[in-house]
């Protein structure tokens, strides 16, 4: 068979003059190379989103981690009121989308004193909600209450909700928010690190429900 193809009307190409067969060859090689190259951008188009999937944590910016956030003026905060406030992780990518919008509490306990609590429960991390008649937090997957000054106050949590530090510059309110509150973080307003709470052991229960 003849390595050249074979021309519209013609049997073979091997009757076809020097410039049909040096036409039919260019086709040949044209359709080729055209192949190769649209599988080559199939195959690009299909690894763009696996390679940013993969390599998108490390393209984070380093500096964003620990960053300041303004969570907003501190006059939509009225004094001796809790409210939700929203802010972007600085550690978002820019196709994050809504998934980079992180929600929190502010309690405004004076003109110039801030609670900023984590939205999420202590205990496993559902949000919480405040409900200003009774003065709580309230976890709607496991029942944990927590008090306005976010101290836990019963249920399954065995600490207050996550507090993030916080600063008033000029008249806006700024919170420390590159680290999501956890256990592992000093994540708190307070000056001493978060530690893990041991459970209780035998020797420190309370005589008082041994049967």
């Amino acid at each position: 068979m003849s390595e050249f193809l074979k021309h519209p009307g013609e049997s073979s190409n091997d009757a076809l003059p020097p410039e049909g067969k040096a036409a039919a060859h260019t086709r040949r090689v044209f359709l080729f190379k055209l192949a190769v190259g649209m599988n080559a951008l199939v195959g690009a188009v299909l690894a763009v989103p696996l390679i940013g999937y993969l390599l998108g944590p490390t393209a984070k910016k380093k500096s964003g981690v620990g960053a300041w956030i303004t969570i907003g003026d501190v006059t939509d905060f009225p004094v001796g009121e809790t409210r939700l406030a929203e802010f972007r992780s600085p550690v978002a990518t820019f196709d994050d989308g809504d998934t980079a919008k992180v929600s929190c509490w502010v309690r405004r306990v004076s003109a110039q004193k801030f609670q900023v609590f984590a939205i999420n429960c202590a205990h496993l991390g559902c949000p919480v909600r405040w409900f200003s008649e009774s003065k709580l937090f309230l976890c709607p997957c496991h029942g944990g209450a927590y008090y306005e000054d976010g101290s836990r106050a019963s249920g399954p949590p065995e600490r207050g909700l996550f507090e993030y530090r916080y600063r008033i510059a000029g008249n806006s309110l700024v919170i420390h928010a590159g680290d999501m509150p956890t256990l592992a973080t000093q994540a708190s307003c307070k000056d001493k690190p978060l530690v893990q709470i041991a459970p209780p052991t035998p020797e420190t229960r309370s005589t008082t429900w041994e049967g």
